[in-house]
């Protein structure tokens, strides 16, 4: 006999990489009898129903909501408070709302107080993803040996966030429980300044002026296509991020931009034993991260 589904009806609000991939993965786990999409434009709509993911879908987020026993906010952390207030009104007594942001104090800022009673509210944050962006860039495996990360704020109900975890588990993600403020520091050195670097230094090396774009392309090295890659995500999405968590990302830049200049220093005056003592127990990190399968 087959397994009863988690939900009877999942609502994707935004179906661009998550969301696709969230669709992907719920079918192939047959973890919902019903998956109904929104996304503004006509295009991503038509192109989710060409796809096959979803069962519905609707031009307006409030008629996707409605008779949803999950909803997952999937769209740039900007439109929150707009989604929130047009969907509270539609929200199922007893329905789970989630979202998939990386920064979590702003989602409970945003969404929290327009939320009704009857709702379980549980921020959530999937530490996974790629450059790509779209309904066509999603797969089922994106989730697969990642973290799901859970900010629910205190008093949440522990059977609704044991259900969204008991999700991102089918779905192939370990998964964390962490206070809101503390991931938000925690993803400000692991995701946000790494992105931020990665921004400043392709932007660096395109503005010189004695480098032409095409040199820049032809003798890429390893490591400046690792940045270009990291460098190429969603810019509306990593605005949003950034300007969401400002504060836990500026006391992280000034704490690098201190090392930096250590750094310099050393490089300056031949401090090999320091250069060499650095490069050893930053190596150690990579090997903590493969050992981890996080590589």
């Amino acid at each position: 006999m087959a397994e009863k589904p988690l939900f009877e009806r999942v609502a994707l609000i935004g179906i661009g990489l998550i969301g696709s991939s969230l669709s992907h993965a719920i079918r192939k786990q047959r973890l919902a009898q019903h998956i109904a999409g929104h996304a503004q434009s006509q295009r991503t709509r038509d192109k989710a129903v060409e796809l096959k993911l979803v069962d519905s879908i609707h031009a307006d987020a409030a008629g996707a909501v409605k008779g949803a026993d999950l909803v997952i906010i999937c769209t740039p952390m900007s439109t929150y408070a707009a989604i929130g207030a047009a969907i509270a009104p539609h929200l199922k007594s007893g329905a789970i709302l989630t979202d998939v942001g990386s920064v979590k104090q702003s989602v409970i800022r945003d969404l929290g107080p327009l939320l009704p009673d009857h709702v379980h509210f549980v921020p959530g944050h999937p530490v996974a993803g790629t450059e790509h962006s779209g309904p066509e860039s999603g797969f089922a495996e994106l989730f697969q040996g990642r973290w799901a990360i859970l900010t629910p704020p205190p008093g949440t109900d522990e059977a609704a966030v044991e259900k969204l975890a008991e999700l991102w588990r089918r779905v192939g993600s370990q998964v964390e429980i962490m206070e809101a403020g503390h991931h938000d520091k925690v993803l400000a050195i692991t995701s946000h300044l790494p992105h931020l670097i990665a921004y400043c230094i392709v932007g660096t090396v395109t503005d010189l002026e004695e480098v032409t774009k095409s040199e820049v392309i032809k003798f890429s090295a390893s490591g400046f296509r690792d940045f270009t890659r990291i460098a190429a995500s969603d810019p509306i999405m990593w605005r949003d991020v950034f300007l969401n968590n400002r504060e836990a990302v500026i006391e992280m830049l000034g704490r690098f931009t201190e090392d930096l200049t250590a750094l310099q220093r050393n490089i300056r005056w031949g401090e090999s034993d320091k250069l060499q003592e650095l490069f050893t127990r930053t190596r150690d990190i990579r090997r903590g991260i493969i050992d981890a399968k996080q590589a």
